[in-house]
């Protein structure tokens, strides 16, 4: 059978149904993401961690969050890590597909917000190609793309704790991707503000 073929008779999961009905309808919450990996090839490496927390009319909802640690065992191996992070971890643990199907029902048709964030979506979207299911329809925001809109700044990348620095907010422990995720919240309301988003 013809590939492109094979491609159209393909069922998707019921859960990326449920996700892609759910942009009929337009949202005002955005969801600051952080994602753990083994490297930064998304063709070669995996996600570890997943962190969220979102963002509701510029208020940081703690009670709304997401976190949960995939134990990656031959790629950690494979890339030299070791599984410590994971095994210590306290963050909830799932297999991949069980983590990817429960992250999506999670940000549903939220805007997402993070620090290089087309590099975390398009981690996403190789798990989700291996799952039957198309690609993130989420409108994304990066923070460090704002910071350079913001100073008109071309020829300079900014780390996360270099933002973190320049709107003088207070080091997480970083003990988690939820902690980053939190501090990308932070900047993005700082951003948001002085860049005039609604």
């Amino acid at each position: 059978m013809l590939d492109w073929l094979k491609n159209i008779s393909k069922e998707h999961p019921e859960f990326w149904k449920s996700y892609l009905s759910k942009f009929e309808k337009k949202t005002n919450r955005y969801v600051a993401i952080c994602l753990e990996t083994t490297g930064l090839n998304p063709k070669k490496d995996v996600i570890i961690s997943f962190g969220a927390i979102a963002v509701i009319n510029d208020n940081i909802i703690i009670g709304d969050t997401f976190e949960v640690a995939i134990p990656q065992y031959k790629y950690l191996h494979d890339n030299g890590i070791t599984n410590d992070f994971i095994m210590e971890s306290n963050q909830p643990k799932l297999a991949e597909p069980a983590a990817i199907e429960s992250f999506i029902n999670y940000i549903g048709n939220a805007t997402l917000v993070g620090h290089r964030i087309h590099f975390d979506v398009e981690m996403i979207n190789e798990v989700l190609e291996k799952l039957a299911c198309g690609r993130l329809k989420n409108e994304a925001l990066d923070i460090e793309v704002m910071y350079k809109k913001l100073h008109d700044i071309n020829d300079k990348n900014f780390s996360l704790d270099e933002l973190s620095h320049l709107f003088k907010i207070a080091k997480t422990e970083r003990i988690s991707t939820t902690d980053d995720a939190y501090t990308i919240a932070l900047l993005f309301l700082k951003l948001k503000s002085r860049l005039g988003i609604k």
